[in-house]
């Protein structure tokens, strides 16, 4: 690699592994695991960016690279983390913390999730890419990533509510 792709390259990771690491906890619901994912996602990265054409690309390769990561490490089980369970805590009390409540008690029932169900649900809203930007981080199907966030959502309505959550697709109004 050139001294000048060097300097790209870390001018990047310098820019964007932040918010990389924001989406990788939300994915996995652990610092540590999600600082582990960045860092082995960064590094698919590294090794590929001779082969970018365009560095402004480089995001959504790190981002496949996280979300494939992450859901080949769930299935071989690598991850023997702690696994929420039980029923979400009661609605908070009136207060100065009640945001901070609620969004603790969102982000548990989101983590009782499937993985590709929360990783879509991640892309998707916290994320805010397009189904085709989710299904091609996720390399699946945009009929899949509509599939997943569908049941993901479900899933969060019926734990926390509908209030909450966004829109089903056919509750949107069109303008």
């Amino acid at each position: 690699m050139a001294s000048r792709d060097l300097a790209t390259f870390a001018a990047y990771v310098s820019a964007r592994s932040s918010a990389l690491q924001r989406a990788a906890y939300l994915m996995v619901g652990d610092i540590g695991l999600a600082q582990d994912l960045v860092q082995e996602a960064l590094i698919k990265t590294y090794v590929a960016w001779p082969r970018l054409r365009d560095p402004g690309n480089a995001e959504a390769y790190t981002r496949k690279a996280i979300t494939t990561t992450a859901i080949t490490w769930y299935r071989r089980k690598a991850w023997r983390a702690e696994r929420p369970s039980g029923q979400p805590p009661d609605v908070p009390a009136p207060g100065h913390a009640d945001g901070i409540d609620e969004r603790t008690w969102l982000w548990q029932c989101l983590l009782r999730l499937p993985v590709r169900q929360r990783v879509a649900i991640v892309l998707r809203y916290y994320e805010d890419l397009t189904e085709a930007q989710t299904a091609e981080a996720m390399d699946c199907a945009v009929g899949t990533v509509k599939s997943q966030v569908s049941a993901g959502l479900a899933k969060l309505r019926a734990l926390v509510g509908a209030e909450l959550l966004p829109p089903e697709p056919d509750e949107v109004v069109m303008r």
